[in-house]
């Protein structure tokens, strides 16, 4: 597997020598100081270029450059995935050594987003100044309508696990319950981390690193809201979210004075054994 370093030598080298590409800039984790370094990291790049044309959908050209990818991904040329039409477009490649390349080849003003950068080349030292960002995935402190509405969110979408799981719908049940609930549980734990931590560390993308940062035990407890397609199983760890996301937003509702709605989760958790109960009577 080629190193770091001969790939972004590789990189530096077909823009260096590309008078058409005039900067060169990398994000993700890559970018990023707060992700630890590991042979599964993506190289970001953005090539950009005076003129996007010659470059679209240009495999001849990639392989030329690059080398031929063991798998490639080009969404601007993709129906199932519609493209964005900003006038970018991508190359995904991962190439044979288990290197990938997100390459990007843009012909627009680079506009700071707050995600961590670096600016690799720039041939006419006109690029904008970069700044270090943090960690683009910090969960910062919210606010109490912010909190309001985690919960709100988090305890209605349980109503349709619930209902997917008494159906018999198993599809509809786990992307309800690994999507939109999902996502508000991770949403609270981050927060969780921050009161721990004054809100100076990131759980990372989806909530990757909240092992490093919670408790043993509700580390423990989140895994096991993780189940399999049994419907039994998707009961337990149905309530089992229910009740770690009660404990940890009632926590954080302590430490930022927030007020946690208990009638709501209340409701939900009848709701829920009502349908299981309807469920097991069948």
């Amino acid at each position: 597997m080629r190193t770091p370093e001969e790939m972004l030598n590789l990189i530096l080298n077909v823009a260096k020598e590309d008078e058409r590409i005039r900067a060169v800039n990398m994000g993700g984790s890559r970018a990023n100081r707060d992700c630890p370094p590991d042979i599964y990291q993506d190289f970001d790049v953005e090539f950009h270029v005076t003129d996007v044309a010659p470059f679209w959908d240009n495999e001849a050209w990639i392989e030329e450059k690059f080398g031929k990818p063991a798998l490639i991904q080009k969404p601007e040329s993709m129906e199932l995935i519609p493209p964005d039409n900003d006038g970018n477009y991508f190359y995904l490649m991962i190439f044979p050594d288990g290197n990938r390349i997100d390459l990007c080849i843009t012909s627009a003003e680079y506009e700071d987003d707050g995600e961590p950068m670096l600016l690799l080349l720039d041939k006419d030292g006109t690029f904008p100044k970069i700044q270090i960002a943090e960690d683009f995935w910090y969960r910062k402190r919210p606010t109490q309508k912010l909190f309001a509405d985690c919960c709100n969110e988090f305890h209605w979408c349980l109503n349709n696990v619930a209902k997917g799981i008494a159906r018999d719908e198993l599809s509809y049940a786990m992307e309800k319950f690994n999507h939109y609930v999902r996502e508000m549980l991770i949403m609270m734990l981050e927060w969780y981390v921050g009161t721990d931590y004054d809100f100076q560390v990131s759980a990372g993308k989806l909530g990757k690193y909240l092992k490093k940062y919670l408790p043993e035990e509700i580390y423990r407890r989140f895994q096991m809201t993780y189940s399999d397609a049994d419907y039994d199983n998707m009961w337990k760890a149905a309530f089992e979210m229910l009740y770690l996301f009660g404990d940890v937003a009632r926590e954080v509702a302590a430490k930022l004075k927030f007020t946690y709605d208990e009638a709501e989760e209340q409701g939900i958790e009848h709701y829920m054994k009502q349908c299981r109960e309807h469920n097991t009577q069948k």
